[in-house]
């Protein structure tokens, strides 16, 4: 849309920073880890469970065989049952906790929210559905109804069942189905079940003592009670008015939802046990002209060089498709190697690596002076400061955050020293031993992405064979063949951040893996097999791969980096958010994928009951 220049960023004293990097991660550090948060189950669980914009309606218990169930109705679920449609599967459901389509899309209506990536990568299907985005960076109410046209342009709707919760998944040996158990009483007998629900599917809730104490009204971002706040997600919020206010949390929702409670609140306390990293927005409207030039297969493309700018390097003369604050370290990087004929570097990984990381300390330099740039008082304006390497935290864009540290009506009460906030009362709010009284707490703490299996999928039981529990199939590590199918659970498919390929673009990965299991679900069915799954031989195979190809940078890199749910909050025995991915690339994967179908033999696979019976591998 427009030719895209390198930063200008200053000189910075690396081995200072670097020091001081490691100085605040160490400060912020729990030892309980994960086990810092509490689960939105037992009674937390209206903050998980309660739809508070589709009450569920009294239905009869379904009592059905289908071929798929498709768990989960986000972006995974949608372009998985896209797929399987398009792949001839149409005796499938869509079972989704929600009362639509759309996943977080559908529970995050807070003000403000909008998406902090490029919507021309991140909105799914935009060839196929001939729609294209308002601007650069949709709001929350365009993504959601993106989600209802893909379930609209597939004929999802029909396949749908809303407003129901999977309480367990239990393999039956004796019918070769998964029975799928809900909070509607439910028994589902699926040939097949994909797993969509996501990273972002259960929201989770700081474990400060007396939580449960308080007096005044409390809700999370993800469930935005506009009948207490008033207004819409585009502010208004004036049910607060005359009301005390405290945001727990200052990840992406925070960052966005602060500057609308800032305007309506009588005051507002921001907790903050670590900055997040706030460049310019830089929003610009879809230039009709632009769009008229596109041709067929540029999302894919421009997919292409936003995964390259954020896990590779762009090469000589590539261009910046996105150009965006998620690119700029790749942009500048490749400037200084024009500057100075360096482009030899990047055959030598140690020194692509030092070379990247010295961009990466100059481009977030330039963020902390921005924060000295727009926030009046010094204390503030430091506290805002973020100490750590870029993608540590999700890096967030906005205009409107930092300036609102200058209000009269709002604190910042930092409390990196302390680890997080001491205590909640039945008044308000204990921090740095000082109690903020306040009618309401919004907790923007963020979901269940990087804790135990168990605690995200809240499924119980998971049996596969022989009663085999996933959580203890995987308590050691994923084992899954190609990150899709695992040994022991046949028929059951995995989508999200597990053993595969990993982009920037996380919908461009639900579609990889989602034609990968169409592809599966279409030849079982084809070829009359009663179950699918890799044999032990080819899942130890593919964990070995995936151990031999990690890149030990990356392992040092999520280590040093500040706690959050980026890296397990810096336990010991980390998770990343990316799984453990087959870090050859995600095109590596999408060929190696690729060459796997087209040779027809389904290498690895067992097809219980098919002409021919297995592939081994």
């Amino acid at each position: 849309m427009q030719h895209c220049e390198p930063t200008r960023t200053p000189e910075i004293d690396h081995a200072a920073l670097r020091a001081k990097y490691l100085a605040e991660r160490d400060k912020r550090i729990r030892p309980e880890g994960q086990r810092q948060y509490i689960a939105a189950e037992g009674e937390f669980g209206e903050f998980h469970e309660a739809d508070p914009y589709t009450p569920a309606l009294p239905r009869a218990p379904i009592s059905q065989d289908i071929d798929v169930a498709v768990l989960g109705g986000g972006f995974a679920g949608l372009i998985a049952g896209a797929r399987l449609a398009r792949a001839g599967v149409a005796d499938l459901r869509i079972i989704e906790h929600a009362g639509d389509f759309g996943g977080a899309w559908y529970w995050n209506r807070y003000p403000g929210i909008q998406c902090d990536t490029d919507s021309y990568c991140y909105l799914p299907m935009l060839e196929e559905t001939g729609y294209m985005p308002k601007q650069k960076y949709a709001f929350g109410d365009e993504v959601f109804e993106h989600c209802r046209r893909i379930g609209e342009h597939f004929g999802l709707y029909d396949r749908a069942v809303f407003g129901t919760l999977v309480r367990s998944l239990e393999w039956d040996e004796e019918i070769s189905r998964w029975r799928v158990g809900t909070d509607r009483g439910d028994d589902i007998r699926a040939r097949f079940v994909v797993m969509c629900q996501g990273p972002f599917n259960k929201p989770k809730l700081p474990g400060v003592p007396g939580i449960a104490d308080f007096k005044g009204h409390t809700f999370h971002t993800a469930r935005w009670d506009y009948g207490y706040t008033g207004g819409d997600m585009s502010g208004g919020l004036d049910g607060l008015a005359g009301k005390r206010v405290a945001v727990i949390g200052t990840g992406a929702s925070g960052v966005q939802v602060i500057p609308h409670i800032a305007r309506s609140a009588e005051h507002l306390y921001v907790f903050q046990r670590t900055p997040s990293s706030i460049d310019e927005r830089g929003d610009v409207p879809t230039d009709p002209g632009w769009a008229s030039t596109l041709k067929p297969g540029w999302q894919k493309e421009r997919q292409r060089s936003f995964h390259t700018a954020a896990f590779e390097a762009f090469a000589p003369g590539e261009p910046d498709l996105v150009c965006d604050g998620w690119t700029e370290v790749s942009r500048n990087l490749a400037a200084f190697l024009d500057a100075t004929d360096g482009w030899a570097a990047l055959a030598d990984p140690a020194a692509f690596l030092e070379l990247r990381e010295l961009r990466d300390y100059e481009v977030m330099q330039r963020l902390r002076d921005r924060v000295d740039a727009l926030v009046e008082d010094k204390d503030t304006a430091e506290a805002l400061k973020p100490y750590y390497r870029f993608l540590c935290k999700r890096p967030c864009f906005n205009d409107q955050y930092l300036p609102t540290f200058n209000r009269p009506n709002v604190t910042l009460v930092d409390v990196s020293d302390t680890r997080g906030v001491e205590r909640v009362t039945e008044r308000g709010v204990i921090a740095r031993g000082a109690e903020h009284a306040v009618d309401c707490i919004v907790f923007a703490s963020g979901f269940e992405i990087t804790t135990d299996l168990d605690r995200r999928l809240a499924i119980e039981p998971f049996t596969g064979r022989g009663g085999l529990s996933l959580y203890d199939h995987w308590a050691d590590g994923y084992r899954t063949l190609h990150g899709i199918t695992s040994h022991g659970f046949p028929n059951l498919f995995f989508t999200g951040f597990v053993q595969g390929g990993v982009t920037a673009s996380t919908t461009a990965m639900f579609e990889q893996q989602a034609v990968h299991i169409a592809y599966i679900v279409k030849e079982a069915l084809a070829r009359g097999a009663s179950a699918v799954e890799p044999t032990a031989e080819a899942q130890d195979r593919w964990c070995k791969t995936v151990k031999e190809t990690a890149f030990e940078s990356n392992v040092t890199f999520n280590r040093e980096c500040t706690p959050g749910y980026y890296n397990s909050e810096g336990e010991q025995r980390q998770r990343s958010h990316l799984g453990e991915p087959y870090w050859l690339g995600f095109y590596a994967m999408e060929e190696l994928l690729q060459d796997w179908r087209d040779s027809g033999e389904m290498d690895g696979l067992v097809l219980d009951g098919a002409p021919g019976g297995s592939a081994d591998g």
